[in-house]
C-alpha cells in the first residue's frame, strides 16, 4: 500500500521546527512540555541511578518497575501490561493483530489520522461511526454498534477524543463493551488523555470485559519525547501475539527512556496537576473567545483532553484561515488533516504562557477576514 501523505504531521513539523519556530502553538495536542531537568527534580531528584544504567535492550514486555507503575495507574495485574514504543507502535501492532482477509475495523469520524490508514495498510476495511457536532460529538454505544457488522474484528474508541474533546461516559463504554463481548469482538479504548476531564471523572476502561486499553506518555503525561506507550491486554493469547509482533517491529524501548518514564509515573500527580492547571486556564479563555465569535465560529466545548474542533459556520475550507494565522505567529491545525475541511483543531494544553496574546492575534485575523468579505 502507498501511504497517503500525513497532512497533520507535515503541517505541524513545517511550523514547530521552523527557524524561528511558531510563536504560539495552539495546534499541539500535548500538555505543557517538561525538560529533563524538571522531570529529574521531581520527587527529590531520585531518577533511578541513570549513571549506572546498562544501555542494552529492555525486556520486550517492558521494564518491570515501569510495568508495575502502569498497572497501579490502571488498577490491573502487572502481567496485563505491555510497554510499547509510543502509541504509534501500539496502533501498528493492533492493526496487525486483527488483520485478516475481509476483516474490518470500526473507527470514529473524525479520528486521529493514523488509525484508519494503519488499518488499511494491513489490508483491513474501515467502517466509520460519525461523531455529530450538533450533538456535541457525542459518543454512544448505539452509534458505534450501528457500524458493526459480520466483518468487524475490533472496534476502536478514543476517549477523551482527539480532535473533538468528547468523552464517552463510563455507562456507555460498559454498554458497548458488553454488547461487543457477546459477539466476540474486542473493544480497543484509546485513553491517552485519561485522566484529564473537565466534568465528572471517568474511570479507565481497563475494568471492562474483553477490552484493550491504549495509553502513552505523550498526552496526559506531557512527555511526548520519551516515545513510550502501553497496552493493557488481559487475554493471554492476544498478549503473546502482540509480544511476538514487537520482536519484529522495535524489539523494545530504550532502558533510558523507560527509567525516566517510571520516575515520571512515580510523580504523576505533580505532572497531571500542572497539565490540569494550564488546560483549565486556557480553556476558560478559549470558551470566552468562542462565545465572542459565535456568529462566525461553531464549537462544542471539550469534556476532556487538550483539543477541540471548531468549525467555520459558512462551511468554507478552514485551511486559508489556518495559513493566515500561521503567518501571524499562531498555529492551529486545518480540518482537512482529519478529512473535515470546514473544521480546525485548537489545542489549549501545551501553551503555558501567551494564550491571551495568541487569541488576540486570532481575534485580529477574524476581524480582518470579516472586513475583507
Amino acid at each position: 500500500m502507498k501511504f497517503p501523505r500525513f497532512k497533520l504531521d507535515l503541517w505541524l513539523a513545517a511550523h514547530e521546527f521552523a527557524t524561528p519556530p511558531i510563536r504560539y502553538n495552539l495546534a499541539s495536542s500535548t500538555g505543557p512540555l517538561w525538560t529533563f531537568g524538571e522531570i529529574g527534580a521531581l520527587g527529590g531528584g531520585n531518577v533511578r541511578k541513570l549513571d549506572e544504567l546498562r544501555l542494552s535492550y529492555s525486556p520486550p514486555e517492558g521494564n518491570q518497575l515501569l510495568r508495575e507503575r502502569i498497572a497501579t495507574l490502571h488498577g490491573v495485574d502487572v502481567d496485563s501490561v505491555l510497554v510499547m514504543t509510543g502509541a504509534s507502535e501500539a496502533l501498528i501492532a493492533l492493526a496487525c493483530l486483527f488483520a485478516e482477509p475481509g476483516a474490518s475495523l470500526v473507527v470514529p469520524k473524525p479520528a486521529y489520522p493514523a488509525v484508519p490508514v494503519l488499518a488499511r495498510a494491513w489490508g483491513m476495511q474501515v467502517r466509520e461511526y460519525a461523531l455529530d457536532r450538533e450533538r456535541g460529538f457525542a459518543q454512544t454505544a448505539e452509534g458505534v454498534l450501528a457500524a458493526v457488522d459480520d466483518s468487524t474484528r475490533a472496534v476502536f474508541v478514543n476517549t477523551p477524543h482527539n480532535p473533538t474533546g468528547a468523552v464517552m461516559s463510563a455507562a456507555e463504554q460498559r454498554k458497548l463493551a458488553e454488547a461487543l463481548a457477546a459477539r466476540g469482538i474486542p473493544l480497543i479504548v484509546d485513553e491517552v488523555y485519561h485522566p484529564l476531564y473537565f466534568g465528572d471523572a471517568t474511570p479507565s476502561a481497563s475494568v471492562l470485559p474483553n477490552t484493550i486499553v491504549l495509553g502513552d506518555f505523550a498526552k496526559a503525561m506531557s512527555l511526548p519525547g520519551l516515545r513510550v506507550g502501553w497496552l493493557i491486554e488481559r487475554d493471554p493469547q492476544r498478549r503473546e501475539a502482540l509480544l511476538d509482533m514487537r520482536s519484529y517491529f522495535t524489539i523494545s524501548c530504550s532502558p533510558l527512556t523507560e527509567a525516566i518514564a517510571a520516575h515520571a509515573l512515580a510523580n504523576a500527580p505533580a505532572i497531571i496537576a500542572r497539565l490540569k492547571a494550564v488546560a483549565r486556564g486556557n480553556l476558560a479563555l478559549l470558551a470566552q473567545f468562542m462565545e465572542e465569535h459565535r456568529g462566525a465560529l461553531g464549537w462544542s466545548a471539550p469534556a476532556g483532553g487538550t483539543t477541540c474542533f471548531p468549525w467555520l459556520r459558512d462551511g468554507t475550507d478552514a485551511r486559508t484561515l489556518c495559513e493566515t494565522l500561521a503567518k501571524e505567529g499562531v498555529l492551529v491545525a486545518p480540518g482537512d488533516c482529519f478529512e473535515m475541511p470546514a473544521h480546525f483543531r485548537v489545542g489549549f494544553g501545551a501553551q503555558r504562557e501567551g494564550y491571551p496574546e495568541a487569541l488576540a492575534i486570532f481575534r485580529k485575523v477574524l476581524a480582518g477576514a470579516g472586513s475583507a468579505s
